[in-house]
């Protein structure tokens, strides 16, 4: 067994070497690298709190000199606290922010167990933390997920899953839809957008240019549905300045980019991509509803695809769709979305069932927007098949 100790500190611990030493070693989640923790404290976000397991090197003495050993980082996991209403305790949740779409702490393989196991105890002793955590977008299929569930089982902690549904993810070896109707499609698609002019893709890493590219990207979301639905990160002031600190700040160490598809130097669509490690993360897109005829948003995906693969260092693409989309028909490998509650506490609280009420609620809410959208483009179908018919 391996010592480890665990603290708790804010996002703005300047970390970043201890990170970069970690991440070369550990399974790669960019929604808790510190520049991204460290904009959604500055903006008022979310409330993060970084829990960071120390692994102690051993001493060493070498010619009569006595080296007490140093301390390296083997796991980060940063949650924030939430309320289901005011009047309820409140809650610790993964992950940290909004628009973030995985949960799994980043450990050091060689320190998993221990380094979970310590999350958990450090959660129990401090005073001032909830002890319900909410866990939404648990990536399954990650070594983590095992570990998570016999620690919280080994505490004799109440866990209760909500959810498990898979996504879209591919890997250089694995994943990729070579043939089919959807491959055929794409290239027509293709070949029909070349034959309006000249037909490029740009993905320019430096910081001024993606904040630029990012701009973009929103106007070009804000045009779509989503800004007629008012979900467009344009449409919540709070929403866009964190955004925008976010992706400025990820490119600074080039973690983030904005691909565009340009048709004549017009951009068409727009992909915001994250880095992490060997991991690139499709988190957004949006294209020109002008062309959608050509399905500009699954070309770019789908040509940024080959080439992150062909520019080497990237092993593994993540999507960032727990509800699938269209990137399950562009990719066919999948992972697990687990969503979870637990509670790490000695005594069965009120919070935890607060959470449970708070989260099935959500559920039936969920439901029902999803029904009222399907109803809002029924009648439009009922039309399309009637013409059909005729």
């Amino acid at each position: 067994m391996h010592k480890v100790s665990v603290s708790i500190s804010s996002p703005d611990l300047e970390i970043g070497d201890h990170w970069s030493a970690l991440i070369a070693r550990a399974p790669a989640n960019v929604f808790m690298h510190p520049a991204a923790l460290r904009a959604a404290q500055a903006t008022g976000f979310a409330d993060i709190h970084m829990l960071l397991a120390w692994a102690q090197e051993p001493e060493t003495q070498e010619f009569g000199k006595h080296d007490a050993g140093t301390r390296r980082l083997v796991g980060l996991w940063a949650l924030q606290r939430m309320h289901v209403t005011p009047l309820w305790p409140s809650f610790l949740a993964a992950p940290p922010y909004n628009y973030s779409f995985l949960s799994n702490p980043v450990v050091d393989p060689e320190f998993t167990d221990e380094a979970i196991a310590g999350f958990f105890d450090a959660i129990e002793r401090n005073r001032s933390l909830p002890k319900v955590i909410r866990l939404r977008y648990l990536d399954g299929s990650a070594e983590t997920y095992p570990a998570i569930m016999s620690a919280l089982a080994a505490r004799g902690a109440q866990a209760l899953k909500l959810s498990e549904r898979e996504r879209p993810y591919v890997t250089r070896d694995f994943g990729l839809k070579k043939s089919g109707s959807t491959r055929k499609k794409l290239r027509q698609d293709w070949n029909r957008l070349l034959a309006l002019g000249s037909v490029d893709i740009v993905n320019n890493r430096t910081r001024t240019a993606v904040q630029e590219a990012f701009e973009t990207y929103l106007t070009m979301e804000a045009a779509s549905w989503k800004g007629s639905r008012g979900t467009a990160l344009l449409c919540d002031e709070e929403d866009a300045i964190f955004t925008r600190c976010l992706i400025s700040d990820l490119a600074a160490g080039k973690n983030a980019s904005v691909a565009l598809l340009r048709v004549d130097g017009r951009p068409i669509a727009a992909q915001v991509l994250l880095y992490c490690g060997t991991t690139a993360y499709t988190w957004k897109t949006a294209f020109d509803a002008e062309f959608s005829k050509f399905s500009p948003g699954a070309l770019l995906v789908d040509k940024m695809t080959e080439r992150l693969f062909a520019d080497g260092g990237i092993e593994a693409i993540e999507s960032c769709s727990p509800e699938g989309g269209f990137m399950n028909h562009i990719w066919d490998g999948r992972r697990t979305s687990v969503d979870l509650l637990a509670d790490v506490s000695a005594k069965r609280s009120l919070g935890f069932r607060a959470v449970v009420a708070g989260e099935r609620g959500y559920a039936q809410l969920r439901g029902l927007r999803n029904r009222l959208r399907d109803m809002s483009w029924a009648p439009m179908a009922w039309r399309k098949r009637a013409t059909a018919a005729r």
